[in-house]
């Protein structure tokens, strides 16, 4: 959905998604595994609530970010149907996910990509292919640059509003896009809105994509201001959090400059930023 128009109807649908999403989803929290770092990783709390703004420790040295996207597609198996998405990543040392929906959007797309490049690190772009039709040429860019791009519907409904065939439409022409541009199909989405059902599940592992939701909500679409978005990263940081961000859907220039203040920090407290690799289960 492009520029502003997602945020009014955002702001309508949002609490009533959490509510069906959750009840669709309720049970144990599945985990994403990511390359491994160099200590144990604890298990990241489901949902990171209020917390005082804490300083990050300096790290005496800055792990390498992930490049690679784990094995081939084609030694991979069709994915399970699962009952609940993935929230947060499992495997070693000080690991998180980026991730980014709603785009692309050449306002603010190129900013965050900029950023990303200057620290060498990889991260999650979960576009709408209503967006993605017209700026696949930064698509390409993110394929040339080791980011993941996931499925985020064609024009981000609700889709537990929609009857099967609407919701593999959305799905399955989002794909071709992607496909199109970015050089091969997604294996992973996101249901807009954070609402799933059996049918999102069911679909979405038929066209070989695995469910991926996230830890940490900066909640950037409300334009809490740079400073709020900041302090909710910084304190919900942890090994396994997959931080929800948005590079589209409105006006995101709150989000650009966040990322450039949260990042370097991330890194020089020990964080390794990283993209996922798939495992079936």
């Amino acid at each position: 959905m492009k520029n502003d128009q997602l945020l009014t109807r955002r702001r309508a649908l949002i609490a009533g998604a959490t509510v069906l999403g959750a009840a669709g989803v309720a049970g144990t929290a599945r985990v994403l595994t990511a390359e491994p770092a160099e200590s144990p990783a604890r298990n990241a709390p489901a949902v990171a609530g209020p917390q005082a703004r804490r300083a990050l420790k300096p790290s005496a040295y800055r792990l390498q970010p992930v490049t690679g996207y784990g094995p081939p597609r084609s030694a991979l198996a069709r994915p399970v149907v699962r009952h609940e998405p993935i929230l947060s990543m499992s495997g070693r040392g000080r690991s998180m996910v980026l991730t980014f929906d709603d785009g692309p959007d050449p306002r603010y797309t190129p900013d965050i990509l900029r950023t990303l490049r200057e620290h060498d690190v990889r991260a999650m772009f979960f576009v709408c292919g209503g967006m993605a039709v017209d700026n696949k040429d930064l698509l390409s860019e993110m394929a040339d640059e080791g980011h993941i791009v996931g499925n985020h519907t064609w024009s981000h409904p609700l889709l537990i509003q929609l009857s099967r065939s609407e919701i593999r439409s959305e799905m399955e022409r989002t794909s071709d896009v992607i496909k199109d541009a970015y050089g091969e199909r997604p294996v992973w989405f996101r249901a807009p809105y954070g609402a799933w059902n059996r049918a999102t599940f069911q679909i979405g592992a038929d066209l070989g994509m695995e469910p991926l939701a996230w830890t940490l909500d900066t909640l950037d679409w409300t334009s809490p201001g740079t400073r709020t978005i900041i302090d909710r990263v910084e304190n919900g940081a942890g090994p396994g959090v997959v931080v929800l961000s948005h590079d589209a859907g409105g006006e995101r220039s709150e989000s650009v400059r966040a990322l450039r203040d949260y990042l370097p920090q991330l890194l020089d407290s020990g964080y390794h930023i990283t993209v996922p690799r798939r495992r079936y289960a």
